[in-house]
């Protein structure tokens, strides 16, 4: 099998391309891809400060590296969950990652915080996957705030945009409906958000950090065993094995028509934001108190719970 661009022998192929390539025309392939996600969706302007959310996994770390070596102003942010036998792991694949490329970087432990992983699992009585991304989320944003950062950038690749709107489509979910997409606007007291590998599969980022030699960190949560997500990647890749493209197709036309029409119907609820009554946080509750801090409620109760 030869390279479609030098003819040398290929490494990679790409059947939603029609496409192989050798390694070095498959970075040249990758930075494309890359920058054509960021200028379609006019993700990044001239004097950007992004803040790179790193889990330790190969996506957000093959952005972290890209972006670098395209030329902007990144800066890591690694939330340690303190869950046992995996947030230290991935914590060490951060750290070594950085300071192997020279990369500044912010760890947050959310253990300092009262907000153990651990510790919020066993006060929820619902799964933990929604409450540990909303506080990721949270510290995402109030660190990107404080530190005077204009976007935070994470590793969501087309797998997971398109999963993640089968999920809200099979719902009819229109308040998420209505804001998917590789770039959220900052208003209101949140900062950009944006995802550079958009138009890149799971396949196509973990050959690149392959390639790039990044070392990263690879086991599963221990607490996402049977969560819906993952089945519904399973089911997409089944289909895009059948037909090739078709995923970055599905995913195109909703950003050209779909996501459009959710908005404008979740515009006329028009839900207001408003600082949250306890940490001054965003929040559209109608009891003002944001999500982060329900959690906190809850964990705290339950610590008094236990001492009692």
């Amino acid at each position: 099998m030869k390279c479609k661009v030098c003819k040398d022998t290929a490494v990679v192929a790409l059947r939603s391309h029609n496409s192989a390539f050798c390694a070095k025309c498959f970075k040249a392939f990758f930075r494309r891809e890359v920058e054509r996600g960021i200028h379609a969706q006019d993700m990044l302007e001239p004097g950007d400060r992004i803040l790179v959310a790193l889990s330790g996994g190969k996506d957000s770390l093959a952005l972290m590296l890209e972006l670098s070596l395209m030329g902007y102003d990144v800066t890591g942010l690694h939330i340690d969950l303190d869950i046992p036998s995996s947030s230290a792991v991935a914590r060490r694949h951060v750290e070594r990652f950085c300071a192997r490329h020279s990369l500044r970087l912010i760890v947050k432990e959310l253990k300092g915080e009262g907000l153990s992983i651990p510790l919020v699992k066993a006060a929820l009585t619902r799964p933990v996957c929604s409450a540990c991304g909303k506080i990721k989320r949270h510290f995402f944003n109030k660190i990107a705030v404080d530190g005077g950062f204009t976007a935070v950038a994470t590793g969501h690749n087309l797998d997971d945009e398109v999963a993640r709107l089968f999920s809200n489509t099979l719902r009819w979910d229109v308040a998420y409906l209505s804001d998917q997409g590789p770039r959220l606007e900052g208003e209101n007291g949140f900062v950009r958000k944006i995802k550079p590998l958009w138009r890149l599969t799971e396949f196509e980022t973990a050959n690149y950090a392959f390639l790039m030699g990044i070392d990263n960190h690879y086991a599963p949560c221990p607490y996402s065993p049977g969560a819906t997500f993952s089945t519904l990647k399973g089911l997409l890749q089944k289909l895009e094995a059948a037909m090739p493209g078709r995923k970055l197709d599905f995913y195109q036309g909703f950003l050209r028509r779909g996501r459009p029409a959710f908005a404008r119907e979740q515009a006329e609820l028009g839900e207001a934001l408003t600082p949250c009554s306890e940490c001054g946080y965003p929040t559209s509750s109608g009891d003002h108190i944001c999500g982060l801090c329900r959690i906190r409620r809850v964990v705290r109760g339950k610590v008094s719970e236990t001492l009692r």
